[in-house]
C-alpha cells in the first residue's frame, strides 16, 4: 500500500472519519492534505466519541504518524486545543507522531471576521460557510499575501507580514464590511504563543513523505469535505474554497501522482448537504426529518442540521469519474431500516431534457426534477451484520443497485456508528 487516498463522494459528511480510522489499522502514516477546521470527522470507538477538525483520523491508533500537510489551512488556536484534548486522553503523547508542514498557511482573526461579515452582507444569497475563515485564508494564499507556518515561527518575518496585512485588512473591514478594526498587539502576542507551542512539530512534510514512500511505508491520505464541494467541480459557488478531489493530493501533500495504488470514495446510502445550494433529491418533509434524526445528521463542526434526501446516483457517478475511484465505502446503510419504499435518483429532467450528468449551471441544477427508481425496504436491524450474506435480501438488493449505478465496486459497508459495525468486502 504505497498510498491510498480517501475522499468524499457527495457533499461531505459521508463518514470519512470512520473509514479512515478503519483503514489506518494497516497504515504507518495518515496525512490530511486539504481544507481546514471547517471539516469535522466523528469517530465512535466503544463509548468514546471523538470529533477531529485538523488532526487526521488515524490518531486513535497508537504509533501512527499523523501529518498535516501543506494544503491544509491551520487555525493554531483550534489545533492546539485539539492536540491538548487528545494528549489528555493518552493520544499523541510522543511528539514524533505529529508532523505539521512548514508550508501550510495560517488562519488569522481577520480571516474569520471577513468570513462572517461577508455572509451577513449576502443576506438571502449567503453561501452557508462555517465562518471559520477558510475562504479568506485561501484567498490570501492565491494573492501571495498569506502567512505560512514557517513565517509564524520567525518573529521578525511574522511581525512584518502581520503589520502589512493588518493595515490592508483593517481598511477593508472598516470601509467595506463596516466591521471594527483589529489590534496588532493582541494578534501578535497570541500567535507568538501559538508558534512556541507548535514549533516542535513543524517540518518539511513533503520531504518526509517522499522518504517514507522510498522506504516502503504505507500511507493513507485523508481528504476533507466532499467532491461536490470542490471549488472547480462542485456546485459552484456553493462550495468550499479548495480542491477536494483526489487529484488535490499531489499539490496538497507534495507527492507525485505515481505514489498511489487506490482511491476510496465514501458515500452515504442516502444524500446530505450542509449550507445552501442546489440539492435535487432533498426531502423537506417527514422522510427528510426521519433521515436527519435517525442518522444524527447534525454538523460535527457547527451543529447545523444537515439537509437530507435520497441517494443521488448522478452525483456519485460524477465523483467516481473525477476521482478515478477504485472502490466505494458505503456508510449509514442502517439508517434506512424501516423506510419503504426506498428511492434512488438515476437521472434528472429539466427544460424538456433528460440528464445523466450534473449540469454546470447552478440555476439549471436548481430546476431539475429527479427521476427515481423505487426498491422495497427492510425492517430487520443491520448492526450485527459482518458479511454481505447477513443483510436482509432487500438490503442486499439495494446495495447491489447502488453499486451498479455508481459503476464502482463497493469495498466496505458501514451498518452502524461503531468501528466494528462494518462489512469488509475487499
Amino acid at each position: 500500500m504505497p498510498g491510498v487516498i480517501v475522499v468524499g463522494a457527495q457533499w461531505g459528511d459521508e463518514g470519512k472519519g470512520k473509514v479512515v480510522d478503519l483503514l489506518a489499522r494497516d497504515a504507518d502514516i495518515v496525512v490530511r492534505f486539504g481544507g481546514g477546521n471547517n471539516a469535522g470527522h466523528t469517530l465512535l470507538v466503544g463509548e468514546e466519541r471523538t470529533v477531529l477538525h485538523l488532526i487526521p483520523a488515524g490518531v486513535l491508533h497508537q504509533g501512527k504518524i499523523c501529518v498535516i500537510a501543506n494544503g491544509v489551512v491551520i487555525d493554531p488556536e483550534v489545533l492546539i486545543a485539539e492536540l491538548t484534548a487528545l494528549r489528555q486522553r493518552g493520544y499523541l503523547t510522543d511528539d514524533a507522531c505529529l508532523k505539521i508542514s512548514d508550508e501550510a498557511h495560517v488562519i488569522l482573526p481577520y480571516h474569520k471576521a471577513i468570513d462572517l461579515a461577508r455572509e451577513r452582507l449576502r443576506g438571502k444569497g449567503e453561501i452557508g460557510t462555517t465562518g471559520r475563515g477558510i475562504g479568506p485564508t485561501y484567498e490570501d494564499k492565491m494573492a501571495r499575501t498569506g502567512i505560512r507556518v514557517v513565517d509564524l515561527l520567525d518573529e521578525a518575518v511574522f511581525r512584518e507580514k502581520l503589520e502589512r496585512n493588518l493595515e490592508e485588512k483593517n481598511i477593508y473591514l472598516r470601509s467595506i464590511l463596516k466591521e471594527p478594526a483589529m489590534e496588532f498587539a493582541a494578534i501578535f502576542d497570541a500567535y507568538r504563543g501559538y508558534a512556541d507551542r507548535l514549533r516542535r512539530y513543524v517540518t518539511d512534510t513533503a520531504l518526509y513523505l517522499h522518504q517514507a514512500i522510498d522506504a516502503g511505508r504505507r500511507i493513507l491520505f485523508e481528504g476533507a469535505q466532499g467532491t461536490m464541494l470542490d471549488v472547480d467541480h462542485g456546485t459552484y459557488p456553493y462550495v468550499t474554497s479548495s480542491n477536494t478531489v483526489a487529484g488535490a493530493v499531489c499539490a496538497g501533500a507534495g507527492v507525485g501522482p505515481g505514489g498511489f495504488e487506490a482511491v476510496v470514495g465514501i458515500c452515504k446510502a442516502y444524500t446530505t448537504r450542509v449550507g445552501n445550494g442546489p440539492f435535487p433529491t432533498e426531502e423537506r418533509g417527514a422522510i427528510g426529518e426521519r433521515l436527519r434524526e435517525t442518522g444524527d445528521e447534525f454538523g460535527a463542526t457547527t451543529g447545523r442540521p444537515r439537509r437530507c434526501g435520497w441517494f443521488d446516483a448522478v452525483l456519485v457517478r460524477r465523483a467516481a469519474r473525477l476521482n478515478g475511484l477504485t472502490g466505494i465505502a458505503l456508510t449509514k446503510l442502517d439508517v434506512l431500516t424501516g423506510l419503504d419504499p426506498l428511492r434512488i435518483c438515476v437521472a434528472y429532467r429539466a427544460r424538456g431534457e433528460r440528464f445523466e450528468r450534473v449540469p454546470a449551471s447552478t440555476r439549471l441544477l436548481e430546476e431539475v426534477v429527479p427521476e427515481y427508481e423505487e426498491l422495497p425496504g427492510w425492517t430487520p436491524p443491520l448492526t450485527a451484520a459482518r458479511r454481505l450474506e447477513d443483510l436482509p435480501a432487500n438490503a442486499r438488493r439495494y446495495v447491489a443497485r447502488l453499486e451498479e449505478l455508481a459503476a464502482t465496486p463497493f469495498t466496505m459497508i458501514s451498518v452502524g456508528a461503531e468501528r466494528e459495525e462494518t462489512i469488509i468486502l475487499g
